[in-house]
């Protein structure tokens, strides 16, 4: 099919292009984005992906994701979108759904777990790269700083699901009051597609109430990813203290070494973070059997990317006119700082819980090292952590 001049099927194959050279969360995968769309096959301009970023940047949900479903918006409509971003995530979610059935493979074959041992410190490195990285764009002033703080103080003494999306609204608060700008909120004439709106809330309250009444456990799976794809900006660094305390720490749906182990060997994949979610979904229902344990695993992925979708639709229509609302890029500073926040403090409870052993300790600062003077590319870290357990 093509439009505008432009066939979708060429679209889709410079999609799946970007897919497999995206490592390293938004920032890499921006990257990737203005080299194979803008620089050589122009889809659109320099200026006009930006300004997809920063809509991205703005709406909850995976920021790079987000970015390349609203370039397959602009060039065919909501359709292409729509397959855009299956050429994108589908591929590493049908990974990370079979790596999920990695422990019941040791199982079955008599294979020492051990192997993975050195997986979750590398992991801890990940992460704490990423929390440098964010803190040093994030912390502008004294109150992007302090709401950091506060983010990373409160999260590690509390480990309530409901904490994070209040944070994250506190952040947003702060940030327009201490902004003292004027004219934050002036009116812009909008006419979005209100039915994408409707069905992002549909779903989100509607997973509550029958989870509530039904009390099941693929409920409460689509319940909480959908949740975390409308609470969380940015890549899918943020989403791993948001999803470690409730699916390891309140709901004990699996361990603190297959949550790290599934977080460690993502890193050697191409594509979004957000894929995480079919090992975590699958890893959460490892006793229910084979075909239920892909249910749960589609759910996850389902259940994560479905609400960033929805507000593509409803808000890409009239981005040119919601872009001018300066309160929304204002709020986004301190939303931002409180991830920050959670970042950081992740990164310390997952080093807590992974032990202090000196070669933890060592994979852990080594990963930190490489991933800083980025001379050793992410997926051959994951293969060295892998064949370092072997020994």
């Amino acid at each position: 099919m093509t439009v505008n001049n432009i066939k979708w099927s060429a679209f889709l194959r410079d999609a799946f292009i970007c897919s497999l050279g995206a490592y390293g969360g938004p920032e890499a995968h921006i990257g990737i984005f203005m080299d194979q769309l803008v620089a050589k096959k122009k889809y659109l301009t320099e200026e006009e992906l930006i300004e997809l970023v920063a809509l991205c940047s703005i709406l909850p949900g995976p920021t790079s994701t987000q970015t390349l479903v609203a370039v397959g918006y602009k060039t065919g409509g909501p359709l292409l979108a729509f397959l855009t971003m299956l050429v994108w995530s589908l591929p590493v979610l049908v990974v990370m759904t079979a790596l999920s059935f990695v422990y019941q493979i040791f199982d079955t074959h008599n294979i020492a777990p051990n192997i993975l041992r050195y997986i979750g410190p590398m992991a801890v490195g990940f992460i704490m790269v990423a929390a440098f990285r964010i803190t040093k764009k994030v912390v502008t002033n004294w109150v992007t700083g302090t709401l950091m703080v506060i983010a990373a103080v409160v999260t590690y003494f509390f480990h309530l699901p409901w904490i994070f999306p209040l944070l994250l609204v506190f952040g947003g608060i702060v940030s327009i009051l201490a902004s003292g700008e004027k004219e934050l909120w002036h009116k812009v004439k909008l006419n979005p597609p209100w039915g994408y709106l409707i069905a992002f809330v549909t779903f989100a309250i509607g997973g509550i109430v029958l989870n509530v009444i039904f009390d099941h456990r693929l409920l409460t799976l689509f319940e909480s990813f959908y949740r975390y794809g409308y609470l969380v900006f940015g890549g899918g660094q943020v989403i791993v203290p948001v999803m470690y305390s409730e699916l390891v720490d309140v709901r004990a749906y699996m361990t603190h070494e297959a949550f790290l182990t599934g977080y460690g060997l993502v890193q050697g994949l191409p594509g979004p973070m957000f894929s995480f979610s079919a090992y975590a979904g699958g890893m959460s229902y490892r006793d229910g059997g084979v075909l239920l344990q892909i249910m749960a695993a589609i759910i996850g992925g389902v259940g994560i990317f479905l609400p960033g979708l929805l507000l593509i639709y409803f808000v890409y229509p009239v981005w040119e006119n919601l872009k001018q609302i300066k309160a929304i890029k204002v709020s986004l500073k301190g939303i931002n700082a409180i991830a920050g926040g959670l970042i950081a403090v992740a990164a310390v409870i997952l080093m807590q819980k992974s032990g202090f052993s000196i070669d933890n300790i060592l994979v852990t600062v080594i990963t930190t090292v490489l991933l800083l003077t980025k001379k050793v590319p992410a997926p051959l870290i994951v293969v060295l952590a892998i064949v370092l357990g072997l020994f």
